[in-house]
């Protein structure tokens, strides 16, 4: 019981995938389909039924109407003999019941012709339609496709009765027409179910891409709410989270902006005056050295929430980006290599970008001897490998270096731990621009940086 069990949750699985590999991946691909599968699905019904039912009575009823004619026309010859009345119940034939008959005499049907097997839907029909009319009659039944007509042969006492039948007796033109009609009125209603789709998946695209746009921190302009309801609601309420957004951060920067003045105009009192201090004894150091951290702590924690707002996106060539980055870094004497395509362009905010990068490396450089940087470009994305060969980070500590102020070295020296907001920093530049950063073991042994920015 146990081993069905498996084998079943296995099929469901398999199922499951296959039907979810199937389905379309856009929204208005699987509106398509929600539309088109029934009006399919009742073509397939209704013409099944009409099939089965009325095409197949209506053939019937046309069959057992010609196998009457053919049935009255030979009772009438056995009932009236004569040369003169059969030359007038034939002619009777012709004109009244339009079948094309004549008689040859002494002619006789071929052994077992009765018993072919090889007829068609139509045929089959009009068998069983003279086998009900003419029970003790022998018959043969052919087409005739290039006169588009029906060709019986009933072999009577003295001779074979030759009666063509045209097709129009025995085939209704309604049914094409019918499913012709049919198929042509639902391309018309799916077209117009398509055009319909369309207009509605474009306020749900112009919303996605707005929404794509401001994630990665990107000016997005008001645009007005269309299509339904839900969307235009969507809209409305993506509209109010935006500005909600851009006035909290506009509200930070202008509080941040008094904080700096407010606390740089007694820092740079205390400096002055403890420039002016006479001495150089070990209390006045120190005092000068608390200033300086304290200075470098305002410093951090304004970078730290003053973030990338005021700057604009633009389109940069990011190799010559990390050029300029490395290059500074190589001045200040670290060993850092670099591995970027010939030409990258993107777009992103190229001032916050670079201090980011340059931030990332300057941590690096403070544990490690060596950086390699590597930069490479897919076909949706920008992937940049920071690795260095210095202690790395352990694992159970790797998402608490993102936290505001949280520092691996204990101690309070801002030379060994800094202020706690470098990798902070980092990861609100990079989320600003819609993108990813995580942290793992370098190849060296190291600290490896990876951030993943979308084109």
């Amino acid at each position: 019981m146990g081993g069905l069990a498996i084998i079943r949750k296995i099929y469901h699985q398999i199922t499951a995938g296959f039907i979810k590999n199937m389905m379309p991946r856009t929204l208005f691909g699987r509106s398509i389909l929600i539309v088109v599968l029934p009006i399919l699905l009742l073509q397939i019904l209704v013409t099944y039924i009409f099939y089965e039912r009325h095409w197949d009575d209506v053939a019937r009823r046309l069959a057992q109407g010609v196998a009457g004619d053919v049935a009255a026309v030979i009772s009438l010859r056995d009932r009236f003999p004569g040369e003169t009345a059969e030359a007038d119940i034939l002619n009777i034939a012709r004109g009244q019941m339009r079948l094309a008959v004549s008689i040859d005499p002494q002619a006789r049907l071929p052994e077992g012709s009765d018993k072919q097997q090889n007829y068609g839907f139509l045929e089959s029909h009009l068998v069983n339609a003279l086998k009900e009319s003419l029970p003790a009659r022998s018959f043969n039944i052919s087409t005739n496709k290039k006169l588009e007509s029906v060709i019986l042969l009933i072999q009577l006492p003295d001779g074979v009765l030759q009666v063509i039948v045209r097709d129009k007796r025995l085939f209704s033109t309604t049914t094409y027409i019918f499913v012709m009609w049919m198929v042509a009125i639902s391309l018309v209603l799916l077209g117009v179910a398509l055009l319909f789709l369309r207009n509605q998946m474009r306020p749900i695209r112009q919303l996605a891409t707005a929404a794509e746009q401001f994630g990665k921190g990107q000016f997005v302009d008001d645009f007005k709410p269309s299509g339904a309801q839900e969307i235009r609601s969507a809209s409305r309420a993506f509209h109010v989270m935006k500005h909600r957004i851009l006035r909290q951060i506009t509200q930070r920067t202008e509080m941040l902006a008094g904080v700096s003045h407010d606390l740089r105009t007694p820092l740079t009192r205390m400096k002055l005056q403890l420039a002016m201090m006479p001495g150089d004894d070990e209390s006045k150091a120190s005092l000068e050295g608390d200033v300086a951290d304290m200075e470098k702590m305002v410093e951090g924690y304004l970078a730290f929430a003053r973030g990338q707002e005021a700057e604009t996106v633009e389109e940069t060539d990011v190799t010559e980006l990390f050029q300029d980055i490395v290059m500074n870094a190589r001045r200040q004497g670290t060993a850092v290599s670099l591995e970027t395509p010939k030409s990258l362009h993107a777009e992103i905010r190229p001032s916050s970008f670079k201090r980011c990068i340059t931030n990332l490396i300057n941590n690096a450089a403070r544990y490690a001897k060596e950086i390699w940087i590597t930069v490479k470009a897919t076909n949706s994305e920008i992937v940049i490998l920071i690795d260095d060969d210095g202690p790395g980070i352990p694992k159970n500590k790797r998402k608490d270096v993102f936290r505001p102020f949280f520092r691996l070295d204990p101690s309070r020296n801002t030379e060994t731990g800094g202020s706690g907001l470098g990798m902070t920093i980092a990861r609100d530049v990079i989320h600003g621009h819609g993108g990813q950063i995580s942290l793992g073991e370098a190849p060296a042994g190291g600290l490896r940086i990876e951030i993943r920015l979308p084109l």
